[in-house]
């Protein structure tokens, strides 16, 4: 029996794993695994795994290959493994051809390196990659690639292209996406996720569009926190949403954009608060200061009590 397409199997809430580094900065594989199993096991839906939480930018193509059959193989179809794939079309080519091999259900897309390109140019890209590869794939709008509604179209059309996940946080933007792509491809299923880096503060913004997939970097330091607001966003539970959104995201909003690279070291930190140690992030990114790590472990308790799970 084959297993149910990639879009059939994304429906809950999203789980991006940090990559776990020893001591001396080397990729601790066993770190890693732990903290795939830990995320299925509390009620992931996908692990989307060496994406930007988990520093695709920093990781060779051997470490990126190991960290992807790693997910796979702790996953055991449990829940489906998409792995990011970047840079150059080339590249992006070579990492897709990784994840295939290590047996990953999809990709993540993210922007190309350094060049802005055209509407035209990111076209070709997305097109060449997708055409290149076995996998479904999700196209990733943020920086240096943010698309017009008629280019949207041109890749929903792609047989494989499955989803944009946004983190631009234009909801204009995306509701002339989503308007547009709905009047040009009737009844044409196609898969939009609020990607922004602690996407629940706009989970209700979004929710108004009929955004309702989000990935949560806060489930992966405490899954407790996210599941209790995804089933209160999911079940219109409005007065659990906006203490959840009053007492810990924004605060955590407000912290995050305290540093830069903190939508990544910040949620590093997390999860050694919690107990598993994954290491620290890798240049050019840096550690959040002692301060606002103690500042993150207060608001972990206090979101934890908000939620039920303390």
């Amino acid at each position: 029996m084959t297993s149910p397409a990639l879009a059939e199997r994304l429906d809950g809430l999203l789980f991006f794993p940090v990559t776990a580094f020893d001591s001396d900065g080397a990729l601790d594989l066993d770190a890693f695994r732990t903290h795939v199993r830990r995320g299925i096991e509390a009620g992931a839906a996908a692990a989307f795994v060496c994406c930007g939480t988990g520093e695709f930018h920093a990781l060779t193509p051997e470490e990126f290959g190991a960290c992807v059959a790693t997910a796979v193989e702790e996953a055991a179809g449990r829940v489906p493994v998409v792995a990011g794939a970047g840079y150059g079309t080339a590249l992006a080519l070579q990492y897709a051809a990784v994840a295939e091999r290590a047996g990953a259900d999809g990709l993540l897309a993210m922007p190309p390196y350094l060049v802005v390109a055209d509407q035209q140019g990111l076209l070709r890209h997305y097109t060449a990659l997708a055409a290149g590869t076995g996998l479904d794939v999700i196209v990733y709008q943020r920086d240096n690639a943010v698309f017009t509604p008629e280019t949207v179209v041109a890749l929903a059309k792609v047989p494989n292209i499955i989803g944009l996940k946004d983190g631009v946080g234009d909801l204009d933007l995306m509701q002339r996406i989503i308007s547009t792509v709905r009047a040009e491809l009737p009844g044409h299923p196609f898969l939009y996720f609020n990607g922004l880096p602690t996407a629940e503060l706009t989970g209700l913004a979004y929710r108004g569009i009929g955004v309702t997939l989000y990935s949560s970097a806060v489930y992966a330091f405490s899954p407790e926190i996210a599941l209790a607001f995804h089933r209160a966003l999911t079940a219109g539970d409005d007065d659990t949403v906006r203490a959840l959104l009053d007492g810990f995201y924004l605060p955590l909003v407000n912290l995050r954009n305290q540093g830069r690279g903190y939508a990544v070291s910040l949620v590093k930190a997390g999860v050694r608060l919690r107990g598993l140690d994954v290491g620290e992030v890798r240049p050019p990114l840096s550690e959040p200061t002692a301060a606002h790590v103690k500042e993150l472990g207060e608001l972990i308790e206090r979101g934890l009590a908000l939620a039920g799970g303390r």
